[in-house]
């Protein structure tokens, strides 16, 4: 074998290696890419929240005679407020946490600013257009009043080392995530539930890691 086909073999090999590959992963499984905000603090989190909010026996009282067979309780999904360092979309807290509270039967939500203007256009249009049978045309003024509205916030500490001759020339990044929900009683100003989520996050980066 010759200089040159040596040397080719070489060069398909390396960018071969280097070639990257996508597949999918279980979405249920740890992600640990790095100590930021990710899928799995995510899940955790929202998870937390829901088993907490359908085993809290602060909601029970909400149950009235008057509300007839229908005593799942009215909710308001407020905003988390991003309190960490991070860029993090909160939002999809809020909407796997509605999502799943929604999925138990015992609760119903009351739509905020996302979802009013759509449902003005339908109302109008059912009202006003002249195509929708008058008996069954839907107004104005019959949305549900929300008897509880959560709310909360994310925080984070995080704290860092150098490299040193004890890490063994690795640097090390510690975060620490806590996430707060709240639940208030609207009619009272009450409230009536709360409850936290925890992680801790450390990442080790090696002597040639840029991190």
């Amino acid at each position: 074998m010759n200089f040159r086909t040596t040397l080719l073999i070489s060069v398909l090999a390396l960018g071969a290696a280097s070639c990257g590959a996508t597949r999918y992963g279980d979405t249920e499984s740890s992600e640990t890419v790095n100590a930021d905000w990710g899928r799995t603090d995510l899940q955790t989190f929202s998870g937390t929240m829901v088993e907490s909010l359908l085993a809290a026996p602060q909601l029970s009282y909400l149950a009235k005679p008057e509300k007839g067979d229908d005593q799942r309780i009215k909710i308001f999904m407020g905003d988390i407020v991003n309190e960490t360092t991070e860029h993090i979309n909160l939002k999809d807290i809020q909407r796997m946490i509605r999502t799943d509270l929604l999925s138990s039967g015992k609760f119903r939500f009351a739509v905020g600013d996302q979802g009013q203007d759509e449902i003005g256009d339908q109302v109008r249009f059912q009202q006003g257009s002249g195509r929708v049978d008058p008996a069954q045309a839907i107004a104005f003024g019959r949305q549900i009043g929300a008897e509880v509205v959560i709310y909360g916030s994310l925080s984070s500490i995080t704290k860092k080392k150098g490299r040193s001759i004890e890490s063994g020339g690795s640097k090390l990044k510690d975060v620490y995530y806590l996430c707060i929900l709240n639940a208030v009683n609207i009619e009272t100003g009450e409230m009536i539930w709360s409850d936290k989520g925890e992680l801790t996050k450390t990442q080790r980066t090696g002597l040639f890691g840029s991190e």
